[in-house]
């Protein structure tokens, strides 16, 4: 995980550093069309304060010394060190991944066994249908559909993840239940495609395993028809479910990105489009960094479960 980890980080350092100028640049410009002009002298010392005249190699073996330390560096754009930027808003990004992908598995989880078990009736044709509706349909259009009906029919405002009055509140329990009040919106809106993907996996791997001869001995041994299901073709047909993990932690957090600003949601993905747009180099590297390390993390857990749930694919000599 370590060199992954490290190598990622130059690949991560090198591509934020690709575009023309640097943040310097950028909020130069910014303070023009402000109508705000300092001298070339003041630009440069600005440069220099920074390290932005310094060799490429230089800049990223400072910023990785103290990622590693636990400083993430200093934001430009937000005047504030990055911890503090990004420490509320991953936490409800992580809140938010977690909700949706504990929805994800209890909806396609049922609803993919019950296709499979009742291959080509009416109750799978409906499931195929809506597995098919949800991953047409963007992510963000469900949010902007949701937030047209809740507002026209019901008065009910979907966007954001707390009501106005606990916005900037300290937390409080008052404020963790407005928060639950809101936050399945964007679970539901974030998990609708992965949910109906899954469906079609759960669905397709059970049917692989349901002829096998081993699910034939075990009907042949009297046991009953759920309980064959369930702890022989169901638990092979799991990993998908637990493959997942690695990549869902990262997608789910850098994918809902649109999804996020549709719904104004407080979350890492908008401050990294911020971050970017803006050459922000501090806090878009800390933001891939994070990404990157939850990518490394959910392929750990992952690998782990799946040696759990399938004795045959556990490493031995």
């Amino acid at each position: 995980m370590v060199p992954t980890l490290l190598i990622i980080s130059i690949c991560c350092y090198v591509i934020i550093e690709l575009p023309p100028g640097d943040f310097s640049d950028v909020y130069r410009h910014e303070m023009e069309e402000r109508g705000i002009l300092l001298d070339e002298a003041t630009w440069q010392n600005m440069k220099m304060r920074y390290g932005f005249g310094q060799p490429l190699a230089v800049r990223y073996f400072k910023w990785i010394t103290r990622v590693v330390q636990g400083d993430f560096g200093f934001s430009y754009r937000y005047r504030a060190p990055v911890s503090e930027l990004i420490g509320e808003r991953l936490l409800l990004t992580i809140t938010i991944t977690l909700g949706t992908i504990i929805f994800t598995w209890i909806v396609a989880f049922p609803i993919g066994i019950f296709s499979a078990i009742r291959q080509y009736s009416l109750g799978d044709y409906v499931a195929t249908f809506l597995g098919f509706i949800g991953l047409a349909i963007p992510n963000f259009m469900l949010a902007l559909i949701l937030m047209f009906v809740g507002f026209k029919y019901f008065g009910f405002s979907v966007g954001g993840l707390f009501s106005m009055e606990y916005v900037d509140a300290p937390w409080t329990w008052a404020k963790f239940g407005d928060l639950l009040e809101h936050i399945w919106v964007p679970i539901v809106v974030v998990g609708t495609a992965g949910t109906a993907g899954l469906i079609r996996i759960m669905r397709a791997n059970l049917l692989d395993e349901l002829p096998k001869p081993y699910v034939t001995t075990a009907r042949s041994g009297g046991l009953p028809e759920w309980r064959v299901i369930m702890r022989y073709p169901v638990r092979v047909a799991l990993n998908p479910f637990v493959s997942t993990i690695g990549y869902m932690l990262p997608q789910l957090i850098s994918g809902a990105t649109i999804t996020a600003v549709v719904l104004s949601l407080p979350t890492t993905g908008p401050m990294l489009l911020e971050a970017l747009l803006s050459q922000d180099m501090y806090l878009a590297g800390s933001f891939v960094m994070l990404l990157s390390f939850l990518a490394v993390i959910g392929t750990l857990i992952s690998d782990i479960l799946l040696a759990l749930l399938d004795p045959r694919i556990r490493f031995q000599r």
